[in-house]
């Protein structure tokens, strides 16, 4: 049967493997396609038409005479219903969608993506639509720079440099700035052997960020060289006895405070295991570092994602190659690969990239079918993305269920993070007693497990609280608390969240100084989770506007830019709340449009005091 695709990245084409097809005629009709495309619920027929034609006389019989255009030429596609939406079945694929991974689709090859969403059109007589095609636009380029990341990485971690270096450089062209994709590609050429053109390829990074950034070269980039030298033998037995070992005494020194120490002697333990024919010991011994680095040492970059996929490759690879410990056949639900997909989603989580991230964790759900435990790890950051992208009713479910799953398993630290994140929930909807309610119990179990490194989020979450309640004196002091602890700790997330915080709280007295000062303190760290710098921007622009400082459009504009890249839904309500506030009229209009979506007391009340509802 001839393939048939509709790309919508580029130039919009309708292609077949066999003849030349139709196409549809104006680009109105491209616009209810790629509309339907990315938005898998459907849409209403009333809302799309006045979306589309707000100028016609009859908008929906113009939204009918562009889906009579579309049916014409996409013979076999599903084009209907109320609301309307698009259902593709074989032979028929569509780029976007699979660049996003909407529903049970097959990933695209990282060597197609080329060009932007409907390239070369524009919808300036539609402003709302236009809003909504430029947050795309965002979105999905920042989809494919992490899908070619991604590849390129796995790539390297499977023993294919060469493809890992051609992955890397195509994600370059797109952005020379990428640290991670400078790391691979260095990572790549060494391992080729291309040792010249690797340290040809570190120099021209060094120019680049020093000349174009005024930047020092990224330690990750430098790092990257050192790829050439074997490992060193260390003069110890590699037997499953010697890995266990340096395991548990990796465990042990970081439960003691000792990360290098921890990650010295769990590094060994990688070292050994790879001396071993277990492939399972080997991926339980790359996943406990990869964990150990992300959470214990703040690591993020392509290091801790090879050490991920590395593992990956390990433990489901056929039974057969594996020998020693593990009895048991893979037959697709394990703990080790669970917690390496979840690592993975926690990444793409923290780099603003939630169609990849929730990609990662509908394997690691999979994964961890029948070990409560993990699936406790894996709901909460599937309720984390849920909040981050402003699906509450998905978030509170996630968060509630992996509540109650580490109760169960009585693992007290994981009922810490996951009644946090839902106490965070709760403060972003306004539900400020049940938010008090969660955070307390979050922060008596964090006491209990002097938990002290986690304590900043929620000393910082539980002062907005108090705040969002009126409560200034209780407000300040644990807003204080939590910026303290995560100066101590120079933790850059928790930095800028308890930043923003004070800025929230000199805002409520009316210091404006002060709450200027604070959101300049919260940009310098330069959070690895992206959520932080979108709640940190947010601020800016209420504390910009309510000055009537020049900064205040620049401000807008990067929330606005990280929002919509990053699928951030409720911060690009509130960039084009700003943007209204400041008289940009096509997003006063977008304001209702967009809110509309999102179920937010909190948000419906904060845009209804200015008048934009």
């Amino acid at each position: 049967m001839a393939e048939s695709t509709i790309r919508l990245l580029g130039p919009p084409a309708i292609e077949s493997t066999d003849s030349a097809p139709p196409q549809p005629r104006g680009r109105k009709a491209w616009a209810v396609l790629a509309y339907l495309a990315l938005q898998p619920g459907g849409a209403g027929r009333p809302r799309l038409a006045t979306l589309l034609f707000p100028d016609a006389a009859d908008p929906l019989g113009a939204l009918r005479w562009n889906l009579s255009e579309l049916r014409r030429t996409l013979t076999g596609v599903t084009l209907d219903g109320d609301p309307l939406r698009l259902a593709l079945q074989p032979p028929w694929r569509c780029d976007a969608v699979e660049l996003l991974g909407l529903g049970a689709v097959a990933r695209p090859d990282p060597h197609s993506l080329n060009g932007q969403l409907l390239e070369g059109l524009s919808f300036v007589d539609c402003p709302v639509f236009d809003s909504w095609l430029a947050d795309q636009r965002y979105r999905l380029e920042n989809c494919a720079q992490s899908l070619l990341y991604e590849s390129s990485v796995s790539a390297l971690a499977s023993g294919d440099p060469r493809e890992a270096a051609e992955l890397a450089t195509r994600a370059l062209q797109r952005d020379p700035f990428h640290t991670d994709c400078n790391a691979v590609l260095v990572r790549a050429l060494v391992a080729i052997g291309e040792h010249r053109r690797a340290r040809e390829h570190v120099a021209k990074c060094a120019n680049l960020y020093r000349g174009e950034l005024g930047l020092p070269l990224p330690p990750e980039i430098r790092i990257a060289l050192s790829g050439a030298e074997p490992e060193a033998d260390p003069g110890i037995p590699a037997t499953v006895a010697t890995v266990r070992s340096y395991l548990d005494a990796g465990g042990a020194s970081l439960s003691a405070g000792a990360v290098d120490r921890g990650l010295d002697q769990l590094r060994l333990a990688v070292v050994l295991a790879q001396r071993t024919p277990d492939r399972h010991l080997l991926a339980e011994s790359l996943v406990t570092l990869a964990g150990a680095m992300i959470h214990q040492a703040g690591g993020r970059g392509a290091e801790v994602a090879d050490f991920l996929h590395r593992a990956l490759s390990a433990e489901t690879r056929p039974a057969e190659a594996t020998v020693g410990a593990r009895s048991e056949k893979y037959d697709g639900a394990s703990p080790t690969s669970a917690a390496a997909y979840r690592e993975l989603g926690y990444l793409s989580v923290q780099r603003g990239v939630p169609d990849r991230a929730a990609g990662w964790l509908q394997r690691a759900g999979l994964a961890a079918v029948g070990f409560p435990d993990e699936q406790a790890r894996v709901l909460a950051i599937q309720g984390m993305l849920a909040s981050d992208t402003a699906r509450y009713g998905d978030a509170v479910e996630a968060l509630t269920a992996s509540v109650r799953l580490a109760r169960e398993a009585r693992n007290r630290r994981q009922l810490a993070f996951s009644s946090a994140l839902l106490g965070r929930v709760r403060l972003l909807r306004g539900e400020l007693e049940l938010a008090a309610e969660t955070l307390d119990h979050a922060l008596q179990w964090i006491l209990a497990e002097h938990w002290t490194a986690f304590e900043p989020f929620v000393a910082g979450v539980r002062g907005e609280t108090y705040l969002a309640a009126g409560d200034l004196e209780a407000a300040a002091e644990m807003i204080d608390r939590s910026w303290v602890m995560a100066d101590l700790a120079a933790d850059h997330c928790y930095m800028a969240l308890a930043a923003g915080a004070e800025a929230r709280l000199f805002l409520a007295h009316g210091d404006l100084v002060a709450a200027q000062h604070w959101v300049d303190r919260g940009m310098e760290p330069k959070p690895w989770y992206l959520w932080y710098s979108a709640r940190l921007l947010d601020v800016a622009a209420e504390v910009a506007i309510a000055a009537r400082s020049g900064r205040a459009s620049d401000v807008v504009e990067r929330l606005g830019a990280l929002a919509s890249r990053s699928g951030m839904r409720e911060f690009v309500v509130r960039a084009q709340s700003h943007r209204a506030v400041l008289g940009d009229e096509a997003a006063a209009q977008a304001v209702p449009w967009l809110a509309i979506e999102i179920d937010n007391p909190a948000l419906t009340a904060f845009l209804a005091a200015r008048g934009q509802l």
